[in-house]
C-alpha cells in the first residue's frame, strides 16, 4: 500500500517503560515538524503518563490502562472502541505487541506502521525489518528510522521531559525541609528491572562513602518500591548512613523528576532513572554490566552533553569504585561550563 504524502491524525504507541519512552520524545518532535499542523496522539500506560504529559508537541495522551477500564477481552475491546472513535489516518506503534497490531486493524486505522515480527506483524500495512536486538544504533536512532518509512529525515536525538506544577512544589518544599539547594546533593539509583544490570551493592556503598569524604554534598538513594531492599542492603554495608536520604519507594515518577533536575549528578545502573536525568537536563554516569548486542551502551546510553557511561568495554574485567569516582570528578569540573539551575 502506497503511502500518502501527508497524515492528519496521528496516533503513537509507545506501552513499554520509561527509558524507551524518553527515548521516543525525539521522533515526536520531529513527527510535529513534519506535520506541524496534525493532531498528533500518544498511547502509553498509567506508569509513564507523566513523561509526556505537558509534552508541547502532543495534542492528546491516551491511556491504556489494562488494571482498569482495559482489562481482560471486554477491556480490549473497549480499547480497540476509544481507538476507533478517534479515526486516525496513521499509527506509529514503536512497541511491538499483538495487542496493539491486532487493535490498531480492528479500529480500522488505514495507515499502520512498525516492525515486522511473530506478534501479528502481518497485520501492518508497513512492517519493517526488527534490527534492534543487534544494538548497531541508539534506540532514539531506531525511532527515527521509523519515520523514514513516511520521508522524515531527522538527527536531533535531544529527549525531553516535561515537570509537573505538584512535582515541582514537592521537589521545592522537600528541599526546604531538608536545608538543601541545587546541586548540594548526588542522587544514587541502585535498582533494575534485571540484577544482571546491577553493579554490586558493596560497590554502591564504599562509592558513597568516599563520595561523602570528598565532597560537601548529600547523598539521597532514590528507586521504585521493589528497590527498597536492595537500598536497605546499601545502606547496612555503609559507614555513613545517617548522613544519606534514602527516598527509595518514596516519590512519584514526576517527583522523581523533578528531583534529578536540582542533583548536581545521578548515579545508576542502566535503567529508566537515566533517561528520565536526560530528559531534564541533568547530569548523569549510566553504569553497564553488560555489553550483549541489544542492550549495549550503544543502545541505551544516556544522550546529550550531560550523559556519560561506565561500561566493561571501557573497564576490562570490571567497573571499580575508582573508575567511577574519576569520572564524577571530570563531570564536576565540567559542570563549571554550564549554568546552574
Amino acid at each position: 500500500m502506497k503511502l500518502p504524502t501527508t497524515f492528519n491524525n496521528i496516533l503513537i504507541i509507545r506501552t513499554d517503560r520509561i527509558g524507551d519512552v524518553v527515548l521516543t520524545t525525539p521522533a515526536i518532535k520531529a513527527l510535529r515538524q513534519a506535520y506541524p499542523t496534525a493532531r498528533i496522539s500518544i498511547l502509553v500506560t498509567p506508569a509513564t503518563f507523566d513523561l509526556v504529559n505537558g509534552n508541547p508537541y502532543l495534542d492528546e495522551i491516551l491511556v491504556d490502562d489494562r488494571e482498569g477500564k482495559h482489562k481482560g477481552l471486554f477491556g480490549f475491546l473497549r480499547l480497540v472502541g476509544e481507538i476507533k472513535l478517534k479515526k486516525f489516518d496513521l499509527t506509529i506503534i514503536f512497541h511491538t505487541k499483538r495487542r496493539y497490531n491486532l487493535a490498531c486493524c480492528l479500529a480500522r486505522i488505514p495507515h499502520r506502521l512498525g516492525y515486522k515480527n511473530n506478534k501479528f506483524g502481518s497485520l501492518l500495512t508497513h512492517p519493517l525489518n526488527d534490527t534492534r536486538a543487534l544494538g548497531e544504533k541508539h534506540e532514539a536512532q531506531y525511532c527515527m528510522e521509523v519515520l523514514k518509512v513516511i520521508g522524515i529525515e531527522n538527527n536531533d536525538l535531544d529527549v525531553f521531559v516535561p515537570v509537573q506544577k505538584e512535582a515541582e512544589i514537592w521537589a521545592q518544599n522537600w528541599m526546604q525541609e531538608n536545608n538543601l539547594k541545587p546541586n548540594e546533593f548526588i542522587t544514587i539509583h541502585p535498582g533494575s528491572s534485571d540484577q544482571a544490570k546491577c553493579w554490586p551493592t558493596a560497590n554502591f556503598a564504599l562509592l558513597m562513602d568516599r563520595l561523602l569524604a570528598n565532597y560537601t554534598l548529600k547523598i539521597v538513594l532514590i528507586g521504585a518500591q521493589q528497590t527498597f531492599p536492595t537500598s536497605e542492603e546499601i545502606l547496612r554495608q555503609t559507614r555513613k548512613a545517617s548522613e544519606i536520604i534514602n527516598l527509595t519507594g518514596k516519590t512519584s515518577l514526576s517527583q522523581t523528576a523533578s528531583l534529578l533536575r536540582r542533583s548536581r549528578l545521578l548515579i545508576s545502573n542502566d535503567s529508566g532513572p537515566v533517561h528520565l536525568a536526560a530528559g531534564v537536563g541533568g547530569s548523569v554516569i549510566s553504569i553497564f554490566m553488560r555489553n550483549q548486542p541489544g542492550i549495549n551502551s550503544e543502545r541505551w546510553k544516556p544522550l546529550g552533553p550531560r550523559g556519560f557511561i561506565l561500561d566493561n568495554k571501557q573497564q576490562p574485567g570490571s567497573i571499580s569504585v575508582d573508575n567511577v569516582l574519576e569520572l564524577t570528578e571530570q563531570i564536576f569540573q565540567k559542570n563549571n561550563q554550564y549554568e546552574i539551575f
